[in-house]
């Protein structure tokens, strides 16, 4: 099984932030992250009940709020690697799908977890003409250090898309391109594919 060292407080945060607005090319970044954030931890306090013994809700939450403003293609040949150009175009597409489904159920697990943290916003300078940002955050609980994390953004034809956290210095990319590069030394390709499918299986029959 594949294995992440993301905090769940953390994903939370991300789950927030990566929610951006319809108007992402025209909103700065930092005011998308914050104004989002808002909104989605104001749904998380309200439906906390609910969020957390409907799982299918929360997949729907994601769904609708999240992932369509990640940049999944990137994602997903960032998390491979090298080994990117070995899959086939049909293994590139079911690739970025379990990879997809993948983040579903991590942020769900994450979604019931959510506990009122409150999120930090640092100051942020927009670039003249950027179109790659950081915007810095930092999740804060009481009980326990702050969680820094990094938000990577890039300004593409359909608006601001996030292509990679950093939780308390630690990439998400970087993460699993470590655990997705281990298992296919070992099982290939064909093999990556099928360790995600089978978890990603066994985590829906386990709700």
């Amino acid at each position: 099984m594949i294995q992440t060292h993301l905090k769940s407080t953390a994903m939370v945060a991300l789950l927030a932030a990566a929610s951006l607005t319809a108007h992402a090319d025209v909103t700065p970044p930092d005011v998308m992250v914050h104004d989002t954030t808002i909104d989605v931890t104001s749904i998380l306090k309200k439906d906390k009940a609910e969020l957390t013994t409907n799982r299918q809700k929360l997949y729907a939450l994601i769904d609708a709020k999240v992932l369509p403003h990640f940049d999944f293609n990137e994602m997903t040949q960032l998390a491979i690697g090298r080994y990117w150009r070995q899959a086939t175009p049909a293994q590139q597409q079911e690739l970025i799908k379990q990879f997809r489904t993948l983040l579903v159920r991590t942020y769900a697990g994450a979604l019931a977890q959510f506990n009122n943290q409150t999120i930090e916003f640092k100051p942020f300078n927009m670039p003249p003409a950027g179109s790659d940002v950081v915007v810095e955050t930092q999740v804060k609980q009481p009980g326990a250090q702050p969680i820094p994390i990094n938000y990577n953004l890039e300004q593409t034809a359909d608006g601001w898309k996030v292509y990679d956290v950093s939780i308390d210095s630690v990439s998400l990319v970087t993460n699993y391109r470590g655990s997705f590069g281990s298992e296919i030394r070992k099982e290939g390709i064909a093999g990556l594919i099928h360790t995600l499918a089978a978890r990603n299986q066994q985590d829906t029959a386990s709700k």
